[in-house]
């Protein structure tokens, strides 16, 4: 997976009755295969966020 500041990260589940977590990456830090992200999540928090498979991301418009 590969995001840029602006981009959308999407994270689906698998458990029914919990909605899809939405974010905008404020932040790409690493890089490679090791790289994670600082997202600005729908509810307004920040977190460092290190993608696993049910993440994909939503390029910006």
């Amino acid at each position: 997976m590969r995001a840029t500041t602006g981009d959308q990260i999407a994270i689906e589940t698998a458990t029914l009755d919990t909605p899809r977590r939405c974010g905008e990456v404020v932040e790409v830090i690493g890089a490679g295969e090791r790289e994670h992200y600082r997202v600005r999540w729908q509810d307004g928090h920040e977190s460092i966020y290190f993608p696993g498979p049910d993440a994909r991301v939503l390029p910006r418009d």
